[in-house]
Parts: structure tokens; C-alpha cells; sequence
């Protein structure tokens, strides 16, 4: 028998009226070529002569076949039955209607000579000719559906449902084995089979003309995105959903503390951060109930306000988490934010890890694992949940990769510019760190390996300036209203002293496994700061690795791009330690310069996290494919032996103050006029913010003077945690944490009296404190009168109505 070299296979269903005329010009364009062919005809259950009709041309010629479905089961499954029946070295598949002419096979052809093992015909591509067009409805549904398809599927093919495919015949039996869907999806999935195998694909044009009687319904293009959707499905391994799994569970194990008592539980670490957070749900779901401007708020800072895209309020969760808000109240949503965000942070990395970088999926796993839960991001944890939702950071340097690659450099820079648009409303800093850590690894990976940074350079920067375009229309007016809207600021200084000392980078944070307080608390600025701290064993392995793997030169920019973030982490200061010798940092060059002059420099060493992963996914990697067993063994202990030392254990919670009954029952309501503020002594501040959290538990329905939050202070606009100082604040917060009553005179009253004016003050209240006595006999000799004890809490009224 003579071999095949081209196999033909036409899905047919109910096409008795142009099937003769279909296998006639099929037949007249394959016997001028060489070669031997065989034409299969697959019999979808069709209803009329569809059979009869493939059966006479089967009788009438050897190579002609039909194999037959019993049940119309759609054009997917009779592709696979085709494809299976075929012995071709080629395996062309076309529809029944010869919408594109059997004479663009020798187009398809010409890829495959030339290396390809798939040829798909295009009628997107800007060389095709349509003929005749569809109902113009029809076509923008196709359009739009080869968008969506591009995006979530196979990217850089702009037409994968052209029903005129040529492929490699061994590699296509075994994709359309592997293949599970019936319907119209099926091209999505042979091609997505052959991307993932790497096998590569040409779009071809060709001419493409509409023929009346097709069989694709509006209600398909529907089918064909659920079709869509099982691929996404199906593309999960066991392993994938075991690992999302796990980092869920020890998201949930963190934070079970937490969730246990979310009545009465507050983060023991979070200092006053929690209470602030709250706020911040709280307060922007207040607006998007009473549509009010989502960049700001006059509930705390009565009456200046407060700038919310100046702040942290994460405005790309808690807008969309506002009817969780409303209806479960701020500490739900604080919970969940923290816990999902975790979890999908190490799931976003594994993802970026096992799709780039290695094969094995635990490899992966274990990296993401060290880049979302190094010590940092749980110190972080504790109270900035901005540091530890950065499932997009992945998310946008796979973007930048693609960008890299050039493959459709419109699309992904739209892309980019999106994905970074969203990520300035989880938070600006972050991305701003993740950005220099890109910043660092480039050039590094360039040095290393210059044949691809020069193949790069021109689609990234081509695309990254598209995605600018994109970005910044979107962007724009909330940027304008944090930095020169009302209450916005130039800069936040936190002094010279802010970056880590060289010792946190090998010491354990008190909330790893072999970690203490006593170790980590003097080498911190406070326990939602303990910014490095990855352990000296994690320091060695990672060093190990480098010395190793350094031939590689993904390894050697890692490698570089931690120890770079490392040195930068250590701030405009470096104190040499046990020593008096301090040398100037490589920080200084940046504390100045603008968006860098906020940024607390030893958040640096964060950058530190996703790249020792990497460096640990790579090894972990080779090690598991290792031949020999014993240095398998003993390189996956070095791997448990550095890692074991800085899991992170839950975090601790006490029980929070309750809100006093006079404002949780609504007793200030008969006291506070519209327009007129609650005005707590001493006024809640960085140091004590318990006044927020009587507001974002009770509905935020009245204003409080003073806060916490990032705000203006003096004529050039300095950016400092909480509200400008005035005197009677002042005065309230030294007798809180003095205990001891100044004397109080004729000019301390009258400035009390024009500090309530402007505080717009309806009552004043005294809630059950520390120091609460000594604060009583202040505001009374303040006021000239006692107060009234009301809902347990001593009250003042001083409003318009009082």
C-alpha cells in the first residue's frame, strides 16, 4: 500500500446539498499533486443524504473513507474520530463548505516546509482576502470572540476558528487524543496543545468567502466561551489545585486567631493599623452607598478631610468588597483581605514560577511559597495588607515578558496598562518596589545574556509605551487629586535611620518558627517593619545556589538582584555592626528624589523574597530530576534546613476595647447637630485610634476631628501621620500619657473654645482610659463645668444646641 502523505478530513453534518461539489474540487486539486491523499468524510449523525452521499464517493473511489458518528455529537468530536481514522504524515482538516479553497493548501504547505508543524489559515490577517463577508452582527461576534480567545487561550493567533488547518500528522493524532471538547471549541484546543508542547504554528492568509448555510449559531459563539472555561478547568493539574489548596489552609492556620473571635480580635501586632484599616473599608464603602467621591472623605480630620488616594485605602478592593462591608461589617472584610490576598499572592507567584521559570510543580509551589510568606510580607502582614496583596506583581511581569517576547505588543501593552492601573489602586508603593526590583534584575539578565535583551529592547519599550498610553487616561485625575488635591502632600520623611541593619538580613523575625521578639525587636523600627530577616541559613543556601547554578544566567540575575535590593534596604546609613563605623548608602542617591522620598528604605529587602524563591524553585527543581538519589536527599534537607527556620507561626490577638455604649446605642445622636463632630479626648492619632473604630462600627455616621492617616502639615505641605497638632490635641494627648494636669488659665480656655469652633465639636467624650481621671479634671477646668457620665463614658456637650 502507498503511503499517505496527506490526509484530508471534512466534519460533515446535514450538508447533502454541497458535499458532492465539496469532495469533486477536493479530489480534482489533490490527483495534480504528488504524493499519495485519502479524503475522510465524518458523518456527524446527519439526518439527510449526508452519508449517502459520502458513501457513493467512497464506492466510487479507494482513497475517499467515511466514518460515521451515530449521534450528532458536534464538530469537535467528529474531528477526533477523523483524525484517529487518518494515516497522513499531513492531516489537513477543512470545513464542508470550502469557505476557504481547497487551493490555499499549497500556502499551508509552504509553513510546513519550512518548519512548522501547524498551518492555520487566517482570515485576520492583514494579507487575507474576504470575499464575501458575513452578516456584519456575525462577524463582530467573531471578532470579538477571537479577542477573548487571544487573551485567555492562545495569544498571537487572531483567528483560531478559520476551519482550514494544516498540521504535522502524528503530532495532530496525539493533540486530538488528548482533546475532550465536542463543540466548536476544539480549534482552541488543538492549538492550545501545540503551544503547550511548544510545537510551533504559522497564521497563513488566505482567501475566505461566506457561504450560506453554516452552521454556527449566535447561541454558539455562547458555547464557545463555555467551552472556553472547561479548557481554563481542564488546564488545572491535581497538583495545581492541591498547592492553591494548601496556601489557602496556611493562610487560613495565620490568621485562624483572627477569624476565631472577629467580635473582639485585633492583631496584637498591627499597633494601631488595624483600626485604621477598618476605617478605610468602612469609610469607602460609606461612599459608594451615598455615591460620594471615592478619593475622599471629611469623616476623620473634621472638617479638613482626608485625601483617601493620598492614603492606602486599596481602593481596588475595597470598592468592590464594599457589600461585603455593608452587610458583615469592616472586620469581615479586614479578614478576608488578609487572608485571600495571601493565599492569592502565593498562588499568582506559583503560577508565574511554574509557567517560567520550572517544570516540577512543587519546585514551584515551595518558591511562591517562600516569595508570599517570607518573614517580611508576614510582618507585613500584621497590619499593611497593601504589602501583602500583590497577586498582581506576577500578574504584570508576565505581561512585561510577553512584551519581550514581541509577539503582539498592542495587545499586551493595553494589557500592561491595565494591569498596572489596577495595581496603583491596591498600592502604589508596592509597585513601586516591584518596579525597581524589575529595574535591578534587567540589566543584570542583559549583561548575561545579550542576544535576548537586544532581540527585547524594541517591543518593550514599544510596548510599555503603549501601555503609558493606556494607563494614564485612566489614572490621571486620581494621581491629580492625591498630589494636588485637597489635603494632599510633597512627601512623608521618615528620617535617616529608616533602613534595615545588615544583622536583620541574617537574623530571624520574631514570628518565624526559631525567631524571638528579644532578637528582632531593637533591629526593626516596629513589628509591622521587620522588612528583612531571612535567616543566616537561607542566606548560605541562596549563596550555595548562586555558586553552583552560576553558568546560568537567570541565576546570576536573581542572584544579583537580591544582593542589589539587600544593599539598597540598608538605607542612606550603613553602621557596620558591633562597630562605631558607618559608611554612606547607596539610598542616599534616591531619598530625595520624588515618590522615592516616601518610601521607607528598608521595605526594599521585600524585593529580596520573590527572587531567593526563584533561586529556591531552580534548585529544587534540579534537584528532584537528579539522578543520583543520595545528592537528591541530602540537597532537598540543605533546601528544608534553611526554609524550617523562618516559617511563619499565627499570628497572635488580643481582645480589643468596646466601643462605649453612648456611641454604640446611638446616645450621641440627641447631642451632635448635622454638620457638628464627636470630638474624643484625647483625638485619635497614630498612637491611639480607637475613635475609628466607634465609627466603623457604628456606620460611620458622625465625623471625628484628628485621625490617623497621611496628611499635610505646614506651608510646604509635608506629609505626616495624622492631623496638623493644635493646641487643646496637644494638650489632651500629654495628659493621657503624662497623667498630670497643667495649669489651666483664661488663655487655655479661650483656645480650647476656638479649637472646638473649628472642630465644628457637637460633644465632647471621654471614654474609660488610661489617665481617663486626669483627662476628666483637664476638660473640666477647660469647659468651666463637669460632665455627665451617659453610656458609660463622660460626655460635654458644646454644640449649637447645648
Amino acid at each position: 500500500m502507498a503511503a499517505v502523505q496527506l490526509s484530508v478530513i471534512v466534519p460533515a453534518y446535514n450538508e447533502e446539498g454541497r458535499l458532492r461539489p465539496t469532495l469533486d474540487a477536493i479530489r480534482g486539486h489533490l490527483d495534480g499533486h504528488p504524493g499519495g491523499w485519502e479524503l475522510i468524510v465524518v458523518d456527524d449523525g446527519s439526518s439527510d443524504g449526508t452519508a449517502r452521499i459520502a458513501g457513493r464517493a467512497a464506492a466510487a473511489d479507494a482513497r475517499i473513507r467515511l466514518v460515521s458518528s451515530p449521534a450528532n455529537r458536534g464538530k469537535g468530536h467528529a474531528l477526533r474520530l477523523g483524525v484517529a481514522a487518518s494515516a497522513g504524515e499531513r492531516v489537513l482538516v477543512t470545513d464542508a463548505d470550502l469557505a476557504t479553497p481547497i487551493e490555499e493548501l499549497d500556502r499551508l504547505t509552504k509553513e510546513l516546509d519550512t518548519g512548522h508543524d501547524a498551518a492555520v489559515g487566517s482570515r485576520a490577517h492583514p494579507e487575507s482576502r474576504v470575499e464575501v463577508h458575513q452578516r456584519r452582527l456575525r462577524e463582530w461576534l467573531g471578532r470579538m470572540g477571537n479577542r477573548l480567545i487571544q487573551a485567555v487561550a492562545v495569544p498571537g493567533i487572531r483567528d483560531t476558528q478559520c476551519g482550514f488547518k494544516l498540521l504535522d500528522g502524528d503530532k495532530a493524532r496525539e493533540a486530538f487524543a488528548d482533546a475532550r471538547l465536542d463543540g466548536w471549541g476544539i480549534d482552541v484546543e488543538i492549538l492550545q496543545y501545540f503551544r503547550r508542547q511548544g510545537w510551533p504554528v504559522a497564521e497563513v492568509p488566505v482567501r475566505w468567502a461566506h457561504q450560506e448555510g453554516s452552521k454556527v449559531g449566535p447561541l454558539d459563539y455562547l458555547r464557545v466561551l463555555g467551552e472556553l472555561a472547561q479548557l481554563k478547568t481542564r488546564a488545572l493539574r491535581r497538583v495545581d489545585l492541591v498547592v492553591c489548596g494548601l496556601f489557602l489552609l496556611a493562610s487560613v492556620l495565620l490568621y485562624k486567631n483572627l477569624w476565631a473571635d472577629l467580635g473582639h480580635g485585633y492583631l496584637a501586632d498591627s499597633l494601631q493599623d488595624q483600626n485604621q484599616w477598618e476605617w478605610f473599608f468602612a469609610a469607602t464603602a460609606d461612599n459608594v452607598a451615598h455615591l460620594h467621591n471615592p478619593l475622599f472623605t471629611a469623616a476623620q480630620n473634621y472638617p479638613a478631610g482626608v485625601n483617601l488616594m493620598g492614603n492606602t485605602p486599596m481602593l481596588g478592593l475595597s470598592i468592590p468588597l464594599a457589600p461585603v462591608t455593608l452587610a458583615l461589617g469592616p472586620t469581615v472584610t479586614w479578614a478576608l483581605v488578609l487572608t485571600g490576598g495571601l493565599a492569592a499572592t502565593a498562588v499568582a507567584w506559583y503560577w508565574l514560577i511554574a509557567k517560567r521559570l520550572v517544570r516540577n510543580r512543587w519546585a514551584a509551589a515551595l518558591g511562591a511559597g517562600l516569595a508570599a510568606f517570607a518573614p517580611p510580607m508576614i510582618s507585613h502582614g500584621n497590619a499593611h495588607p497593601n504589602f501583602l496583596v500583590l497577586f498582581m506583581i506576577p500578574v504584570i511581569i508576565d505581561r512585561a515578558l510577553r512584551l519581550c517576547a514581541g509577539e503582539s505588543v498592542v495587545r499586551d501593552g493595553v494589557l500592561l496598562g491595565l494591569f498596572a492601573t489596577y495595581q496603583i489602586f491596591l498600592g502604589e508603593e508596592p509597585f513601586l518596589l516591584a518596579s525597581i526590583g524589575m529595574l535591578l534584575f534587567a540589566p543584570w539578565y542583559a549583561l548575561a545574556r545579550r542576544d535576548v535583551a537586544r532581540a527585547a529592547a524594541r517591543p518593550l519599550l514599544q510596548g510599555l509605551g503603549v501601555a503609558a498610553l493606556t494607563a494614564l487616561p485612566l489614572v490621571a485625575y486620581p494621581l491629580y487629586w492625591q498630589f494636588f488635591g485637597p489635603q494632599s502632600y510633597h512627601s512623608v520623611l521618615h528620617g535617616d535611620n529608616a533602613g534595615n541593619s545588615p544583622r536583620a538580613l541574617l537574623e530571624f523575625s520574631g514570628r518565624s518558627l526559631f525567631g524571638s521578639d528579644t532578637t528582632a525587636d531593637p533591629l526593626a523600627l516596629n513589628r509591622t517593619e521587620e522588612n528583612a530577616f531571612y535567616g543566616w541559613p537561607l542566606a548560605a543556601l541562596a549563596f550555595a545556589i548562586t555558586v553552583r547554578l552560576w553558568r546560568h544566567a537567570l541565576v546570576k540575575a536573581l542572584a544579583c538582584t537580591a544582593v542589589a535590593a539587600a544593599v539598597l534596604s540598608l538605607g542612606q546609613k550603613i553602621r557596620i555592626p558591633y562597630t562605631d563605623v558607618v559608611f554612606p548608602g547607596p539610598w542616599r542617591a534616591l531619598a530625595h528624589r520624588p515618590l522615592f522620598d516616601s518610601v521607607i528604605e528598608g521595605r526594599v529587602a521585600m524585593i529580596c523574597a520573590p527572587a531567593l524563591g526563584m533561586l529556591i524553585a531552580l534548585a529544587a527543581d534540579r534537584l528532584v530530576r537528579a539522578p543520583v538519589h543520595g545528592y537528591r536527599i541530602v540537597g532537598l534537607a540543605a533546601v528544608a534546613a534553611a526554609l524550617l527556620p523562618i516559617v511563619p507561626t499565627p499570628y497572635p490577638v488580643q481582645a480589643r476595647p468596646d466601643v462605649p455604649a453612648f456611641i454604640a446605642d446611638g446616645m450621641w445622636k440627641q447631642y451632635v447637630a448635622p454638620g457638628e463632630s464627636v470630638v474624643p479626648v484625647p483625638l485619635p492619632d497614630p498612637g491611639s485610634a480607637e475613635a475609628l473604630h466607634w465609627q466603623s462600627a457604628t456606620g460611620m455616621d458622625f465625623p471625628v476631628p484628628g485621625g490617623y492617616f497621611n496628611g499635610p502639615w505646614g506651608p510646604d505641605r509635608i506629609g505626616i501621620y495624622g492631623a496638623s497638632p493644635r493646641y487643646t490635641s496637644n494638650l489632651f494627648h500629654d495628659v493621657r500619657y503624662g497623667g498630670k494636669v497643667p495649669e489651666i488659665g483664661a488663655q487655655w480656655r479661650a483656645q480650647a473654645r476656638y479649637d472646638l469652633a473649628y472642630w465644628k465639636a457637637g460633644v465632647v467624650v471621654i471614654p474609660p482610659e488610661d489617665n481617663d481621671a486626669a483627662l476628666y479634671v483637664t476638660v473640666e477646668k477647660l469647659l468651666g463645668r463637669p460632665g455627665k457620665q451617659v453610656g458609660g463614658a463622660w460626655i460635654w456637650p458644646v454644640g449649637k444646641g447645648s
